[in-house]
């Protein structure tokens, strides 16, 4: 029996028979691996342990507590509770069942039937109970003859039409079976059911076939499993907490912003979610100011020819607002990039000009699907913390750098560590390989120089370019991608015919480096708004102080105290209710204000005041004075405690 050569994670090689599975490797290290093992990473791609590997490979095996392992347990997830349901509902027509960041769902058209909770419940009851046949995932390759004649046969019209797109593709056509439940799929999937434990069906919605609205609306069953039960109760605890956290709740119950269907996907600012807007602002370009970028702002409204210059006519016309004027068709910007090269080609450059470093805060359009936008997570009008750095080549490295440095410093003020992932070529990129090899050396020299520990992220990049990608943790250990770095030989520099006056009198290419701090103002005021659970730190907050008299015969020296605070530039409120201080104190607490200011008839005696700090309660009396110059010093270094 030919051999082959199995590499594994740290560089190991061994010899097994040809076809050998994951299975079997896992079982020739150990016993306790085989039965924790899920699936299996071959070369990059997620197998399932029962598949036999044919020639030589790269070889991982993939257990829980890994990204693909996970991928294999929800998506058989997704398939047990299809079957679940195929016993309850047999009418059910199923689409599509992915796995997804945290769990799984399965859109299904159930006619004129809608889910309802106790129906989830049944069919909760009922995966506890397919569970517990440990029946295996099999997986079989058929023609697209013969998946079509199925489907046909089941009057799925849905599956039928995912096959004609295989089938015109060329590409291989998968089915899984286990129990009763066959499925067009192409995995991966965990050996058996038997490893599916513990199970919660969230939610149902209605979904649109393929995400377009002028499809049927489906129902969308969504669903999360878990090795132990512990784990899941852990997870429902986490899910409880983050609705309590939810921007979009948090934003109305503290006045920050409010969404309108006159204009879906863009939200209307309110006062105090325009200071927080306006803080972060001045904040970024107190900090670009000292690194050396110069402000520019660019046309809303372009030309249809600008965009089929840069390539994003061809490559991103379906999420572009588009409108004719006098015979000439223009489009809302959906990406600032294209404009700065009319900046950068105003003069002739030269090699002692660069780099230069040109920022944006500018506004944007993109045409999301409207099943897609939810609160300031995906919206249709976006403002971009955007720059565009036109540099040599030499001066790559030390850009990248200091935009590294950068990223660490900005997420350091809001006490988030950065983690980073290289995203490489696409499919479909636009541009020479060799172009797309180097950026890519580049951008991992940069990483590797640095020190910074990264994964990679295959065919991720932009169409022009690849990049590093940028994600934080919050309270609640979520990841949201943040911040990005590209690095651009291609789109700008080529299509737009840019050029510098080197120090031999030759004109050359720069290269571009399109970069977003924290990606947009929206999004991350999104994310901020979880993450503090609304009770932002004080340098950030709408309202800082609120002044609190006990009496209203107190009202005199607490309005002297607010003007004070005003003078000294706090964002304060006065409390002038005739209300019991125990109620404003509550009511202050629920506002998420950093400060109250309790004043009594012994502060005033004083010239003091009593301090309450949100969620430490009462830190006892202090001197007016003595309090403005520990507030002040808490907003200028921007402390988060």
């Amino acid at each position: 029996m030919p051999t082959i050569n199995i590499t594994y994670p740290d560089g190991t090689v061994k010899q097994f028979e040809q076809n050998v599975t994951g299975k079997q490797i896992a079982e020739s290290i150990s016993k306790r691996l085989a039965e924790e093992a899920l699936a299996v990473e071959v070369n990059g791609d997620i197998w399932d342990l029962s598949r036999a590997i044919p020639n030589d490979a790269s070889l991982k095996i993939l257990k829980w507590d890994s990204d693909g392992g996970k991928f294999a347990y929800w998506h058989s997830s997704a398939h047990l509770m299809a079957e679940a349901i195929q016993s309850l509902f047999p009418q059910a027509k199923f689409t599509i069942g992915p796995p997804i960041e945290n769990g799984f769902y399965y859109d299904i058209d159930l006619g004129d039937y809608t889910l309802s909770p106790d129906d989830l419940l049944k069919i909760e009851k009922k995966m506890e109970e397919l569970t517990k046949r440990d029946v295996p995932y099999i997986r079989s390759e058929i023609s697209a003859d013969d998946a079509l004649a199925f489907y046909k046969n089941l009057g799925n019209e849905y599956k039928v039409e995912l096959i004609e797109g295989l089938k015109t593709n060329g590409d291989a056509i998968t089915f899984y079976k286990h129990g009763t439940f066959t499925d067009l799929c192409r995995g991966p999937h965990v050996p058996s059911t038997g490893k599916i434990k513990a199970i919660k069906l969230l939610s149902a919605t209605g979904a649109y076939w393929r995400g377009d609205e002028k499809n049927k609306m489906l129902q969308r069953v969504y669903g999360i499993t878990f090795p132990t039960k512990k784990e899941l109760d852990e997870y429902l605890f986490q899910l409880e907490e983050a609705k309590r956290r939810d921007h979009r709740k948090l934003g109305k119950e503290l006045d920050l912003f409010v969404f309108h269907e006159i204009s879906p996907g863009a939200p209307f600012w309110l006062p105090k979610g325009m200071i927080i807007f306006r803080e972060l602002e001045k904040f970024l370009r107190s900090e670009l100011d000292k690194r050396g970028y110069q402000e520019i702002n660019t046309p809303m409204l372009v030309k249809k020819d600008l965009w089929e210059r840069s390539g994003h006519w061809a490559h991103y016309q379906e999420n572009m607002f588009r409108l004719e004027a006098d015979e000439t068709i223009y489009s809302l910007k959906p990406m600032n990039c294209p404009e700065s090269t009319y900046v950068y080609k105003h003069a002739l450059r030269s090699y002692r000009d660069l780099p230069l470093r040109f920022s944006e805060i500018g506004r944007l359009h993109r045409n999301e699907v409207s099943g897609a936008l939810g609160g300031l997570f995906r919206v249709r009008q976006i403002t971009m913390d955007d720059a565009h750095i036109y540099c040599r080549p030499e001066q790559i490295l030390e850009e990248i750098t200091n935009l590294i440095e950068l990223v660490e410093f900005f997420y350091s003020i809001f006490g988030l560590k950065p983690t980073y992932k290289l995203s490489t070529k696409p499919d479909g990129a636009m541009g020479d390989a060799k172009l797309w090899e180097q950026a890519e050396a580049n951008l991992k020299q940069a990483l590797v120089s640095n020190n910074i520990p990264f994964g990679v992220k295959e065919k991720d990049g932009a169409f022009y370019g690849p990049k590093i990608d940028i994600q934080i943790k919050d309270a609640l250990n979520r990841e949201w991608q943040v911040a990005t770095i590209q690095l651009d030989f291609v789109m700008l520099p080529e299509r737009f015919e840019l050029e510098y006056v080197d120090i031999d009198g030759t004109r050359k290419r720069p290269v571009a480096i399109h970069r977003a701090i924290f990606g947009s103002f929206e999004r991350f005021i999104g994310v901020l708004t979880e993450h503090f659970a609304g009770a932002f730190p004080t340098w950030l907050s709408p309202v800082q102080v609120a002044v609190l008299p006990i009496t209203d015969s107190l009202n005199e020296y607490a309005k002297n105290v607010f003007q004070q605070l005003k003078e000294n530039n706090v964002r304060v409120e006065f409390d002038e209710r005739s209300e019991k201080i125990g109620y404003k104190i509550r009511d202050w607490e629920m506002k998420k204000v950093p400060y109250m200011l309790v004043v009594g008839e012994k502060e005033k005696q004083a010239n003091a005041v009593s301090v309450r700090q949100h969620k430490k309660g009462d830190l006892g009396s202090q001197q007016l004075k003595e309090f403005i110059t520990k507030i002040n010093s808490e907003i200028l270094e921007k402390k988060i405690s």
